[in-house]
């Protein structure tokens, strides 16, 4: 009996470690989403618009740079390319803030924003690392009305990107 009481211990000792670091390393390859404007991404995560399994990890929507889709051709998150999906759109004015959060700050080429075919804003960060929170005044230009804005967080060192699509109503 006190053997196997001692086996019990040392088994707890050598074991509960090693589930905690697996248990704890869930989404450590997780990077960031446009909270504000709430992105599509946002919305699924806070349950507004009903979606699978980008409301687990909204921050993951990551794909080869050079895209103009919501999902970064991950299949598993198409559903952000769909535009009749019931997306909250916010009102916003002329020039608005989006800010990202990200959970893996990894060093920044560009931040890019584009409405249909044309970009509207791009910020460069020459391979600076930012910090856990980020945020972009963007000025729409001409564009008025229900928009679809597409935001590309274009990682430095690697062919990857973020993606984002925020809808929103341009007063």
């Amino acid at each position: 009996m006190k053997s196997r009481r001692t086996l019990a211990v040392v088994l707890g000792v050598c074991v509960a470690p090693l589930l905690t670091v697996s248990l704890s390393a869930g989404t450590a390859q997780a990077h960031g989403y446009i909270s504000s404007p709430p992105s599509r991404q946002a919305q699924c995560a806070a349950g507004t618009v009903s979606c699978g399994a980008i409301k687990y990890e909204p921050q993951s929507v990551e794909g080869p740079k050079g895209l103009r889709n919501c999902h970064g051709n991950n299949a598993a998150f198409a559903e952000l390319s769909n535009d009749s999906k019931g997306w909250t759109v916010t009102p916003v004015s002329r020039t608005t803030s989006f800010n990202w959060r990200l959970t893996a700050r990894h060093a920044t080429s560009t931040w890019q924003y584009y409405i249909g075919g044309t970009k509207i804003a791009e910020f460069n960060d020459g391979g600076a690392q930012p910090g856990a929170t980020v945020t972009h005044q963007v000025n729409f230009g001409g564009f008025t009305g229900k928009q679809k804005v597409l935001a590309v967080w274009n990682i430095a060192d690697t062919a990857n990107a973020f993606y984002a699509c925020v809808d929103v109503n341009i007063r």
